[in-house]
């Protein structure tokens, strides 16, 4: 089993143009991942992001609501229209009284691919193996579980706000 890389694929029935705002406006990705940012998604500019409960689904904002107010800086690397987005951030670092300062960041990458269903959206976050081992599982674990109920929180994003 790769610990160093997580893999989640979502096929999302709305058009590219759309599944792209939801992961590349930061005011929409905050609805349904979460997160409350200082600012937009700029190549190279860092933003603040807060933790927030999700919009999307009350089951999940009830268990995401222990880690609100918590922040954490994401660093936005890439912003290729309706092909892909990526930042780098501290997997399971909005963890309070964390000191990640001089801790290495782990890659997020969403990249989109338009067929013939709909849009293929793969979050892929690699980097895991740089880590101090005493975080590696925990932060591997932790966020491989939170890929898989990201998939499903912008699959209802898309289809609520379609719907509106």
């Amino acid at each position: 089993m790769n610990t160093d890389r997580i893999e989640k694929e979502v096929l999302l029935k709305a058009p590219l143009e759309r599944v792209w705002r939801a992961i590349s406006n930061a005011e929409e990705f905050g609805r349904w991942f979460g997160v409350r940012f200082d600012g937009p998604f700029e190549a190279g500019v860092p933003v603040t992001g807060v933790m927030t409960p999700t919009t999307v689904d009350a089951e999940i904002a009830k268990d995401q609501e222990p880690y609100a107010g918590l922040a954490d800086v994401w660093h936005i690397e890439a912003v290729e229209p309706q092909r892909r987005f990526a930042y780098r951030w501290h997997p399971y670092g909005a963890e309070e009284g964390l000191d990640l300062t001089d801790e290495p960041t782990t890659l997020v990458e969403f990249i989109l691919e338009e067929t013939a269903e709909g849009v293929l959206l793969c979050i892929v976050e690699s980097g895991f193996a740089a880590l101090p081992a005493a975080r590696r599982a925990s932060a591997f674990e932790g966020n491989s579980q939170g890929w898989a109920a990201q998939t499903d929180l912008i699959r209802k994003y898309l289809e609520i706000s379609e719907r509106v």
